[in-house]
């Protein structure tokens, strides 16, 4: 499995635009090999919040078919095409490979 992890900062109060933008329907949902999506905002810190957002893949070929795939290189032309609000402070992307899980065991 791999996870690929986006950490936003945004001014106080703007975290729901990130948590909208990911909540509604989209295209990744229907990417072959797509686990799974967690939207996360840590609690508001010296003006800011912080949102992290979590994606699943099964595996690090469903993700590369995904980030090459037609529907998610023209979702980022168009990204690319809109200015970049003002509450926006920084962003960050990571990939990371599942290397150990713990699930609940029977008493």
């Amino acid at each position: 499995m791999m996870m690929e992890i986006k950490t936003y900062v945004v001014q106080e109060g703007h975290s729901d635009k990130i948590v909208q933008g990911f909540s509604e329907p989209g295209a990744v949902e229907k990417a072959p090999g797509f686990v799974d999506l967690s939207v996360l905002v840590q609690k508001p810190r010296k003006g800011e919040e912080e949102v992290v957002v979590i994606i699943r893949w099964e595996s690090k070929e469903a993700w590369k078919q995904w980030e090459m795939s037609d529907v998610h290189l023209a979702g980022h032309r168009e990204a690319r095409e809109e200015k970049t609000p003002e509450w926006y402070i920084s962003g960050n992307t990571g990939h990371y490979e599942l290397k150990a899980k713990k699930e609940p065991q029977p008493s």
